[in-house]
């Protein structure tokens, strides 16, 4: 059987494709036509990887973006068992209007692995690297979050960049006083116990994937601080990705050339 570090630079490719798509129509102003192209791409590349694959999340619908289908069935039916949790785009709004940090990005695992909770509006969540495991929760100060990841990293907090979404809150304690509110709706608290999701939880990531075995794959749709954009070339594209996996917590960034005209998937998009 083909393990997932095996596959992990077909993953990329994955995330190559969504990229290339989505970076044709950045700054025309419309996400939903990147979001479009990105998920077209990703479908052409998933056809022919070797996978027996299940998209169980996908970024896009509560927002009412292209996406695909709630358990799409990917891959050509050949390979492992996976499932995948897909964003075709993260940052599509900031791509149409021209603005950095836009990537693709996807999550892929042996199948019965992930615990997604449903797509019904946005959840309060913190990530960070394993230096700050066990030692910050949602129950603290955005600040003093920022704080405590920057002491365990040995880091000034001037050496810290926030970034903050473009939203109608325009400081730190009514953004929580926002997404306290939004908690509390009783009619999504509603939805989502009849989803089986327990609204008095908080899940770590030890619940959310399971199992010693994952591959996340992104690649830069604009300029960003982890990735750069896409650069197109004569009749090509240069795209720079980066792929983690576990359990050996191997770290991998590329730089990727596409020449279109004799490439089996984007002569049929692009080339006229």
């Amino acid at each position: 059987m083909v393990s997932l570090r095996a596959l992990a630079p077909s993953l990329t490719r994955i995330t190559v494709a969504a990229a290339v798509g989505a970076a044709l129509h950045i700054g025309q102003g419309d996400p939903n036509l990147i979001d479009a192209k990105a998920v077209e791409f990703l479908r052409a590349v998933l056809a022919q990887t070797d996978v027996e694959g299940e998209v169980i999340s996908c970024e896009g619908p509560k927002d009412n973006a292209p996406a695909f289908m709630k358990r799409e069935k990917v891959g050509t039916g050949k390979g492992p068992k996976v499932e995948f949790v897909i964003d075709p785009v993260d940052g599509s709004t900031a791509a149409s209007k021209g603005r950095k940090d836009a990537i693709s990005a996807l999550a892929c695992a042996p199948a019965g692995c992930f615990q997604v909770l449903p797509d019904d509006g946005y959840y309060f969540k913190v990530a960070t690297d394993y230096n700050s495991i066990g030692k910050i929760s949602l129950d603290m100060p955005i600040e003093e979050i920022v704080r405590t990841v920057a002491k365990e990293k040995s880091l000034p907090l001037e050496n810290f960049t926030v970034i903050i979404l473009e939203r109608k809150v325009p400081r730190w304690n009514n953004a929580r006083k926002s997404l306290e509110r939004k908690k509390d709706d009783p009619k999504r608290l509603e939805r989502l116990k009849k989803e089986g999701v327990n609204t008095e939880k908080v899940y770590n990531q030890d619940e959310l994937a399971k199992g010693n075995e994952l591959v996340f794959a992104a690649s830069g749709v604009t300029k960003g601080e982890l990735l750069d954009g896409v650069r197109f070339i004569p009749n090509g594209a240069i795209i720079n990705s980066i792929c983690m996996r576990l359990p050996s917590g191997t770290l991998e960034k590329s730089e990727t050339t596409l020449r279109f005209k004799a490439h089996p998937i984007y002569k049929h998009f692009i080339i006229k």
